[in-house]
């Protein structure tokens, strides 16, 4: 019952969802993540960088244990609980800020719901394992369901479209499976399976992706997106960050996904100071 009434007062920061824009630090628990793999494998440093995100300005934490990179090799369910238990436990305790779990896997969802997660974050969108879709059900909690065309052709047509058609198709399934409407969150899964341009259309049409009527979630940080357009390595993308992250905020973003939390905290604040006036 405790950490039930615990998980409803940090959930009930998504409540300020469309006055400003919040901002959820990447905390990847993996060897092999693009940007900074193998860096907070380590538990102790782990929770560490997430303090320090905190302290900078996040508003939620993303605990990931599997690398969604392209190439990544699949983890076993044993696996991705045996690095997400090694953290989460004292993370929980070291921080007051909702924590996302970034899993497909829907019994991984559900144990770190019951450890104390506050909310799944499927870069499937439930489309590969439904027992996410089930998990935040029976946890009552808010789901992040992303777009997500790697296992597709190449995708064709008008690139708004494709993906608005495929969200909608997302959120019914999500919606079936008894997910509460008001718990479903969007992403439009810039970098996954689509081409540079069409990430670009799909950042600069934010505010397409927030017209199917839910709160919305982008993640351009340090991507390839930005290394193909300024011809730089992971290292020195935070300027091109900056670019996406102001733009996808302008265009009504809820919700950006950043590694680099105090500066784009910044970046949050001063877009919303004139966007949101």
């Amino acid at each position: 019952m405790k950490l039930a009434t615990q998980q409803r007062e940090r959930r009930s920061i998504l409540a300020s969802l469309g006055q400003r824009t919040l901002v959820m630090g990447i905390l990847n628990v993996t060897p092999d993540s693009f940007s900074d793999g193998g860096r907070y494998i380590d538990p102790a440093r782990a929770i560490e960088h997430a303090l320090d995100m905190v302290a900078l300005g996040a508003d939620l934490i993303d605990l990931g244990a599997e690398s969604t990179r392209p190439g990544h090799e699949p983890l076993s369910v044993e696996e991705e609980w045996r690095r997400i238990a090694a953290v989460l436990g004292p993370l929980r305790e070291a921080i007051d800020v909702p924590i996302s779990i970034d899993t497909y896997k829907g019994e991984v969802a559900g144990k770190a719901l019951a450890a104390g997660v506050d909310l799944v974050n499927d870069v499937w969108g439930g489309k590969h394992d439904d027992g996410t879709l089930r998990a935040a059900a029976t946890w009552d909690a808010p789901i992040v369901l992303m777009h997500n065309s790697t296992d597709e052709p190449e995708l064709r047509g008008d690139i708004v479209e494709l993906v608005c058609d495929a969200l909608q198709n997302l959120v019914e399934r999500a919606i079936r499976t008894g997910v509460s409407r008001e718990k479903i969150i969007l992403d439009p899964g810039i970098g996954f399976g689509k081409t540079m341009q069409q990430n670009l259309r799909l950042i600069n049409e934010t505010d397409a992706i927030k017209r199917l009527g839910y709160p919305v979630l982008v993640g351009t940080s340090r991507k390839s997106v930005i290394g193909h357009v300024l011809n730089v390595p992971v290292q020195e993308r935070i300027e091109g960050t900056a670019a996406t992250v102001a733009l996808a905020v302008a265009r009504g973003a809820d919700v950006v996904r950043v590694h680099d939390v105090g500066a784009m905290a910044r970046v949050v604040r001063m877009t919303d100071a004139m966007v949101r006036a």
